[in-house]
């Protein structure tokens, strides 16, 4: 007779996941904290002091998440409180303004601080990070392109999501995608997931993309010095070429690039008899 009962359905334990916010100060790290878990916006700018800790709790495919938040204040003077934070973390929220070009260039540096404090035995891999585009609702003062912080982004096999604090736009998206990830890292024994650390495109070619994008002049976008003949400009071309054509580069950024390198050569070849 049991053995026709139909079976109770199992619930899943609940899990405790430690998350960071990092960047520059001013970016909006408090405010998308704010938007997601209070549903507001702050206008008025306050400054973290130090850290401001936080904890919420989100349902993930039917299993609940309580997420222990850490914000963490972005000027460097604070960096004496922060640096015990970084450690036994699972996800990290890494956030610039797309009107700060500083604070998009910032981000490596972000990177280099928590790497350092992790120590020799730390392991950033095993770690899941969203990054945040943030400000997009002010599109006059926007000097960050999205192909630019999405190939950064994606070239390391991070998240990357454009957002508005003020609006919400992008909110609860990256908080659910990002949570589902640090879900999935936890359940795959603490390491991330093969297939959220493919970027489908090269190193190689995410590297040329950047140069290319600050180049100085034509010469410097084609990788020959001034003066160089025909042949080497035309040799240097077909291997940019072949790295970067559309159709078989996905990189974000891969199509300005390429037209870059076409109208490069086109006006050096104009110039060299």
């Amino acid at each position: 007779m049991e053995a026709n009962l139909p079976k109770r359905k199992e619930t899943r334990k609940s899990l405790r996941i430690k998350v960071i916010s990092m960047g520059n100060a001013e970016v909006g790290k408090s405010c998308i904290i704010k938007r997601y878990c209070e549903k507001r916006f702050v206008p008025k700018y306050l400054a973290t002091i130090g850290i401001d800790y936080g904890v919420t709790k989100v349902q993930i495919r039917d299993r609940e998440i309580k997420v222990n938040i850490f914000d963490m204040a972005g000027h460097s003077f604070f960096y004496e409180v922060r640096n015990e934070f970084y450690k036994d973390t699972q996800g990290v929220v890494l956030v610039y303004d797309v009107g700060q070009k500083e604070s998009f260039d910032a981000l490596d540096t972000w990177l280099a601080e928590m790497k350092q404090e992790l120590g020799p035995h730390g392991n950033m891999e095993n770690i899941v990070f969203v990054v945040c585009a943030n400000k997009i609702d002010c599109t006059k003062h926007r000097c960050v392109d999205e192909s630019e912080g999405r190939l950064w982004a994606e070239s390391r096999g991070f998240l990357y999501f454009e957002t508005s604090a003020q609006t919400g736009e992008g909110i609860n998206e990256m908080f659910q995608t990002f949570y589902s990830a640090i879900v999935e890292l936890c359940d795959n024994g603490g390491k991330r997931p093969t297939s959220s650390m493919s970027a489908g495109f090269t190193k190689e070619q995410a590297d040329t993309i950047r140069r290319i994008r600050s180049s100085k002049d034509s010469w410097d976008m084609l990788g020959v010095k001034p003066g160089a003949t025909r042949d080497e400009v035309n040799k240097a071309y077909r291997k940019l070429a072949v790295l970067l054509h559309p159709d078989k580069c996905v990189a974000p950024g891969s199509e300005d690039a390429f037209k870059a390198v076409v109208n490069a050569r086109t006006a050096l070849l104009k110039n060299i008899k």
